[in-house]
């Protein structure tokens, strides 16, 4: 039953594809106002994460920008029907690529990238944007989905340009870490609460995080450069801004850096904080003795 729902699922999209700009974002208007008010149990931790970030906002702020951040998880949802069944040309038009994105362009033997792309709506735009528009391999880690239909639909989505190559997450460190010393860049998204096994407790946002210090190891092993990507949800549809290597990473402090990570990407975050992936339970994991952030 699940997979014949999915395959429904999955034609819907394909006929989305075809969908103007404009109605389909409308339409992801819609759809966002309906889960905020009918998924309860994300919108209380949509709320907790943004009470934890932006303490100085009064509730009713916090509410506006929970509202928001529903809308554009939908919008950019509904956005997955174009970019990987659109014609390649509507998807050029739609995904400006901008900044520096030269990093990506030098020589490749003389420039392993790890590209520090955080959870922004957009993430899915950025990579088809990098795997259409910059004639380079590159690869990215996979969490395969259990739904057979799903995988295969999103798998088939993201290496639709032939130019990226998804490493199911666990399996792969050591070809990740080889391919990026040959030169094919890394699409790393280390920003959310994985493992805490695998995790150290920095700060983010003044609130201790479990994040994994991913950036840093996969940088100094593969002696490459970071590079952060990006992406804004627009009206005509993304813009991936490609930022200047940082010049300061990775350091020999692997918790120095990782907090260092979470730092910058707060001030990404404050440029576009209805755009970012609140509906992950971003403080789950806590240190023995700190207050739960999620309670019913």
């Amino acid at each position: 039953m699940n997979q014949a729902v999915s395959t429904l699922g999955v034609a819907l999209m394909k006929s989305l594809a075809h969908v103007p700009l404009r109605l389909l974002r409308a339409l992801g208007w819609v759809l966002g106002a309906v889960l905020f008010v009918a998924v309860r149990s994300r919108r209380r931790v949509v709320m907790a994460n943004l009470a934890v970030c932006f303490p100085d906002l009064s509730p009713a702020q916090r509410r506006d920008l929970a509202w928001l951040t529903f809308i554009h998880f939908a919008q950019a949802w509904l956005d997955r029907s174009w970019l990987w069944h659109a014609p390649a040309e509507v998807v050029r038009q739609r995904l400006l690529l901008t900044g520096a994105v030269n990093e990506l362009t030098q020589p490749i033997e003389q420039t392993p990238v790890v590209i520090f792309a955080p959870h922004f709506m957009g993430l899915d735009a950025a990579w088809t944007a990098l795997t259409q528009q910059v004639p380079r391999s590159m690869n990215t880690i996979y969490f395969p989905q259990v739904n057979p239909v799903v995988d295969r639909w999103i798998m088939a989505g993201r290496q639709r340009f032939g130019q990226g190559q998804l490493i199911p997450r666990g399996e792969g460190a050591q070809t990740l870490v080889a391919q990026l010393r040959a030169g094919e860049p890394l699409y790393l998204l280390p920003d959310l609460n994985y493992e805490p096994a695998e995790s150290l407790f920095v700060p983010f946002f003044g609130h201790v995080a479990a994040t994994v210090p991913s950036l840093s190891r996969f940088a100094k092993l593969g002696r490459a450069k970071v590079v952060p990507v990006l992406s804004k949800l627009t009206p005509k549809g993304y813009t991936i801004e490609l930022l200047p290597a940082w010049t300061d990473f990775p350091t020999q402090n692997l918790e120095s850096d990782t907090a260092l990570m979470n730092q910058r990407l707060e001030a990404y975050i404050r440029t576009m904080p209805s755009q970012y992936y609140w509906v992950h339970r971003r403080f789950k994991d806590l240190p023995p003795g700190v207050p739960a952030v999620y309670r019913k």
